[in-house]
């Protein structure tokens, strides 16, 4: 087969090569405590499920309009109202498959050979695996100069060229779970207030997931920037609908067009009975995020105090999201010599620094989406492991 170039320079997503190792092992009889995915462990709420139930019931299982039907389009303007008091035009939210269709989206629209495209390392990968297939030039800014992983905004400022399209941005942070608060933000968005032909992509699929009840300076607070910004949001990480491929985001009103294109050549239409769970989440309660939230801010004390009480482990205190992702370089490992160890002699799979960027070879990242046990007997099974 005489295949396309740009196939070579497509990257993947680690995180599922290192579940399905540690399925093998655990096929094999070996025990494994799961710390790869980012995956809450609750159950979808049930009036979300009794919702897509009733859709279903009532007929509707058949194409829908691409970009999302109206309802659910709907319920996303009322969702951004209540949170930041900001009206939006629901002609300009999209529903999606997901987050990724947004991220491959958003790089395909700016994206190809002489083009720049300004984004954050360690990052989810996707991002850097679809600059490269566009055949754009990836410019990083690196987390790791920081102590608690967090994005300069004079470093990104910087970075920024005539040739610059796009700015990624990733708050709170996956894989590293740092959260950049307002102040730093505002001071980026004045800044980018000088470069009117740099559009914003900014990631905020975990908005709902910010520790110590602070605020999420969502990009949709700078009326200045709106013509020329994308959000990516979604109900996976907030309602715990990983498996319901059901996202939103927000965009230019003239790339509108152009990415209903892209969904039209893609994906066709995202299913009508997610959709219709979707409006059930946004209009429902919060209760069960709360409840997340309150579980997670014992897992988030009981794993950072339990790594760095690991010989030879560093770990910043995760600001938001569910990650953590400490250095391990003073234990004689890099991230991947530690990650094999962990799954071969401990028990617990996680996934190395480097599946987020080429800068993180000594960093590890754990998801603390599962139990307290399961956290608890993953710091004793490693503390045995370095001992």
């Amino acid at each position: 087969m005489n295949l396309a170039k740009n196939l070579e320079r497509l990257g993947t997503e680690s995180a599922f090569s290192v579940l399905a190792e540690a399925k093998k092992l655990e096929a094999l009889g070996n025990p494994m405590i799961h710390m790869g995915l980012g995956q809450p462990d609750f159950k979808t709420p049930k009036h979300i499920v009794e919702a897509a139930k009733k859709a279903l019931d009532d007929g509707h299982h058949g194409y829908v309009m691409s970009n999302g039907i109206p309802e659910c389009r709907q319920a996303v303007t009322r969702s951004i109202k209540r949170h930041y008091n900001v009206d939006v035009d629901f002609e300009r939210i999209l529903i999606m498959p997901g987050g990724k269709p947004t991220m491959s989206y958003a790089i395909q629209c700016f994206g190809e050979p002489g083009a720049e495209i300004i984004h954050p390392t360690p990052a989810f990968p996707i991002y850097e695996s679809m600059i490269n297939y566009t055949g754009s030039t990836a410019v990083p800014y690196d987390l790791t100069e920081d102590k608690d992983l967090k994005f300069n905004p004079e470093k990104i400022l910087s970075l920024i060229t005539d040739k610059t399209r796009l700015l990624i941005l990733i708050n709170p942070n996956n894989p590293t779970g740092s959260f950049v608060e307002k102040a730093d933000v505002d001071v980026l968005a004045e800044g980018l207030k000088k470069y009117p032909h740099v559009t914003i992509l900014s990631d905020e699929i975990y908005s709902r997931q910010v520790f110590d009840n602070k605020e999420m300076p969502s990009f949709f607070n700078y009326p200045e920037l709106r013509e020329r910004l994308i959000v990516l949001e979604g109900w996976s990480k907030a309602y715990s609908m990983t498996g319901w491929r059901l996202g939103w985001s927000f965009w230019p009103k003239e790339l509108v067009p152009h990415v209903n294109k892209l969904l039209i050549n893609s994906v066709s239409c995202v299913n009508a009975a997610s959709q219709f769970a979707g409006i059930a989440a946004l209009d429902g309660p919060d209760d069960s995020i709360n409840e997340m939230m309150k579980e997670f801010t014992i897992r988030r004390k009981l794993i950072h105090e339990g790594l760095n009480n690991l010989p030879g482990v560093e770990c910043s205190l995760p600001g938001g999201a569910f990650y953590a992702f400490p250095k391990v370089i003073g234990t004689g490992m890099n991230g991947a010599e530690f990650c094999k160890k962990a799954m071969h002699e401990a028990g617990v799979a996680i996934v190395p620094g480097t599946a987020f960027g080429k800068t993180c070879n000594d960093y590890v990242r754990f998801s603390f989406a599962c139990s307290q046990d399961n956290i608890s007997n993953a710091l004793v099974n490693l503390k045995k492991m370095l001992g």
